[in-house]
């Protein structure tokens, strides 16, 4: 086990001091004597034992050193060392005497797993203050720093401490989740997406401490998830397009970016309610939000939590829209109401106005997905209340989700959807019956629109897209931003927060970039990794103005290797510090340029393609390897590495090419070879309700990536393009059959580690059968090796 502290922040002595006295650790009578001092520290973490006779036995459990256990250790009176100390620490950290660590080498054992270390002598009583105070803020072996974890088991319960409390600048677990306040509003929207002459309403689920009826104001964490009122699964299922289709080719246009930019007009709005009469508190509750479990952990910390889904969700006014202008103004609205500058009401008819009364004006958004999507589109938007938002495996341009170049790609594991599909999905209101009766027409109506705005015969970016992409406003964005996303993520691909974190480069703002080895997915309870206590440090300092140099503390890039578990590092920046060329030859890459073409067909026999349409991971597999795709892939390899090889950025493919037909698409693989365990695609879960998130509160899963069994390969990227789409995404090239042309394709970015031994490989084919249509289209491919080549970001 291996731990990986990025959010601990470093104290003096007397800092240390002042925070172990309002923490209750240190008093005017503690011991002056750093052995007795110790112990009495101890005494005071044992929470299940309230005599002298319960807490020698409980010593009794714990080593001291390799031959000695703690009770005798006490009863001796030895003094404490340093040994004596991280002995103990490691203990109380979760971590168990030969099975985690061995005690005779404890030091050693302890740098190891990451554990946080002070020199000095163990006899001085302000040592022991360090250590201890360093202990408390040090990373358990499951998920939680060690007073986070007191706290879970009722450190605070006789404690008289401030609402809210922190230390080593965190909010600390102090607040009773089972007095929460849950209630409801409805937030009106400066929106009629529904053209019923009326404004929309929005539902707003509120979840905050009890303590706001006695006064005191508490920031918002606050999620957009158009899911949260519940999906259509069958609608979606309905509407979902069968990619079993034929590429068209498109006539050449002109097109340039002024003719389809999307450009807002004007929109005449119904005047707002007449508020007839004033409420402190809502009128209507709920029973269990679809919570967020990030945001549970902060419930307990003394924030408050807001889930709202928006437009066209179940109890709420208006349609759907995925993604549109609308979409975002509605989530805004929200943040407005939680400032103080928008108005909402107890219920959907009675206009009896509500203000958020105990809100202290300050918000941060939440969410993973399409949630965090709309925290990015949130923020283009310069809103009063917006300080930060944490967005993970967020998408900042619909078109990159839906499209690449000029081709529909599907996002991983859902071919077939599209923005009409995702629209119907989250249409929630579907799910009241009564209220869908009033909007079912015209929302069906929208829904035809929808397809015949999103091109999904050509895929070409249009003003559809146009409207749909955030990356143009990225300039606008006023607060800080952090951003959470999976290196092996092919639902919401790389290239969405590279290209975030590019357009933030020149944005004078805050924002820290967090990359992991995962997929589509949250990365909150993994405990080699303190991400908990990074946010923590960051909206303590964003929300409650706690002034803990969070800006500093955190990097500005933090990554999990690929290479070992529970790795993690720093960089300065996503981007490479040279490149490295290889040009295409028949079965290599190679330094030197090859002359000759490789020609391969696109086409299968009929029981193979019905056998990839049906299985993708085994098309994935004989993809890369020799066998059934021979003939119809291009598929090369360096020699074995000499040494290891860092790719930091944006690997690129030039190739010239022809198409047998006058259309065609390109597909692209970079592919790791060699036989090798590597970190498996998807978390273990290694402890099941492992991670409390406060006293007496709802708990997660604790996951690690761990090593699979050996395998052969594992892709490091991919790309794709329309070979009508050279240029650019809008306009339309020419294409003759058996002409070559020049391609250049940027393929999704990466951060991946090889070491020597292995071979760098290329794919190039055209359908790609989990994103691509897929219409086994008699069309052969010539590649002119001579002029194409793979161009990779090497090194920091």
């Amino acid at each position: 086990m291996k731990i990986n502290q990025f959010g601990l922040k470093r104290v003096s002595l007397e800092e240390a001091k002042k925070e172990l006295e309002q923490v209750g650790f240190l008093t005017i009578h503690s011991a002056k004597d750093a052995t007795k001092l110790w112990f009495e520290f101890l005494r005071k973490s044992f929470l299940t034992v309230r005599d002298d006779s319960g807490f020698i036995n409980k010593l009794g459990n714990f080593l001291a050193d390799e031959q000695t256990d703690l009770s005798t250790f006490y009863q001796a009176n030895s003094s404490v060392t340093k040994e004596v100390f991280y002995t103990m620490a490691l203990q109380q950290l979760d971590f168990e005497p030969t099975i985690d660590f061995e005690p005779k080498n404890v030091l050693a054992e302890a740098e190891k797993i990451g554990v946080p270390m002070i020199d000095g002598d163990f006899s001085t009583r302000e040592t022991l203050i360090e250590a201890w105070y360093l202990l408390l803020t040090s990373h358990t072996k499951n998920g939680l720093n060690y007073l986070d974890k007191l706290a879970s088991e009722g450190y605070y319960e006789d404690k008289e401490v401030s609402k809210p409390f922190f230390f080593n600048g965190k909010a600390q677990a102090v607040f009773d989740t089972a007095r929460l306040i849950r209630e409801a509003v409805y937030v009106e929207a400066p929106l009629d997406t529904d053209k019923d002459g009326k404004r929309d309403l929005l539902k707003l689920e509120i979840l905050r401490p009890a303590e706001t009826e006695d006064g005191l104001q508490v920031p918002t964490l606050f999620t957009a998830s158009p899911y949260s009122q519940g999906v259509n699964g069958p609608a979606g299922e309905e509407l979902t397009y069968d990619v079993n289709v034929p590429l068209e080719r498109k006539e050449p246009t002109e097109t340039t970016y002024e003719d389809i930019r999307y450009k807002p007009e004007p929109v005449e709005l119904p005047a707002e309610r007449e508020v007839k009469g004033k409420a402190t508190h809502a009128t209507e509750t709920f029973t269990r939000e679809n919570n967020h479990s990030l945001n549970d952990f902060f419930l307990a910390r003394g924030f408050a939590v807001v889930y709202g889904s928006g437009i066209g969700t179940r109890d709420s006014d208006g349609i759907q829209t995925c993604g549109s202008v609308e979409q975002t103004t509605a989530m805004v609205a929200y943040i407005e109401w939680l400032a103080g500058n928008r108005r909402a009401f107890t219920n959907r008819t009675d206009n009896i106005r509500i203000k958020a009364w105990w809100s202290n004006k300050k918000v941060a958004m939440t969410g993973k997905s399409y949630l965090g999507t709309l925290a990015t589109a949130c923020a283009t938007r310069q809103v009063e209340g917006l300080e930060t938002i944490i967005s993970e495996a967020a998408i900042s341009d619909w078109y990159q989700y839906y499209r690449d170049n000029g081709l529909v790609i599907a996002p991983g594991g859902f071919p077939g959807e599209d923005a009409d599909v995702l629209a119907i999905e989250t249409f929630s209101k579907m799910r009241n019956a009564g209220d869908y009766l009033h909007s079912k027409k015209f929302f069906l109506d929208y829904l035809k629109d929808m397809a015949e705005w999103q091109d999904r015969k050509f895929g070409n970016y249009n003003t559809f897209w146009d409207e749909r992409n955030y990356l143009p406003f990225i300039k606008d964005i006023k607060c800080d931003v952090v951003m959470v996303h999976g290196l092996n993520d092919w639902n919401v691909k790389p290239r969405q927060v590279a290209d975030l974190w590019d357009a933030l480069k020149e944005v004078p703002v805050a924002k820290k970039l967090i990359l992991h080895q995962g997929q589509h997915i949250y990365i909150n309870n993994m405990p080699s990794f303190d991400f908990q206590d990074m946010m923590n440090l960051w909206l303590s300092h964003k929300l409650y103005g706690i002034e803990n140099n969070a800006k500093d503390i955190l990097p500005d890039i933090v990554y999990q290797k690929n290479t070992a578990p529970e790795t993690w590092a720093t960089l300065q920046d996503w981007a490479p510090a040279s490149e490295k060329v290889y040009h295409l030859g028949e079965k290599s890459l190679t330094n030197n340029v090859e002359t000759g073409h490789y020609t391969f067909s696109d086409q299968l026999p009929k029981e193979q393609y019905d056998r990839y349409t049906k299985n993708i991971e085994l098309w994935e597999k004989e993809l890369k390897g020799e066998g059934p795709m021979d003939g119809h892939r291009y598929l090369a390899k360096t020699e074995a590495l000499e040494e290891a090889v860092f790719l930091n950025g944006r690997p690129k493919v030039r190739v010239k090419v022809a198409s047998s037909v006058d259309l065609g698409m390109l597909s692209f693989e970079l592919i790791d070879f060699g036989t090798a365990k590597r970190l498996k695609p998807t978390p273990d879960v290694v402890a099941l309700h492992g991670l409390p998130l406060g006293r007496n509160w709802r708990e997660d899963n604790l996951v690690e990536f761990k090593l699979g069994a050996e395998d052969d390969y594992k892709l490091i990227s991919r790309g794709h393009i329309n070979l009508q789409n050279r240029e650019n995404a809008w306009k339309n090239d020419d294409l003759k059959a058996n002409e070559f042309v020049e391609i250049e394709v940027v393929l999704h970015p990466t951060m991946y580690h090889l070491p020597a031994g292995r071979q760098i490989g290329l794919a190039v084919y055209g359908t790609d059968f989990g994103m691509t249509v897929r219409g086994n289209q008699d069309i052969d491919y010539t590649i002119d090796l001579a002029e194409s080549q793979l161009i990779l970001p090497m090194g920091e």
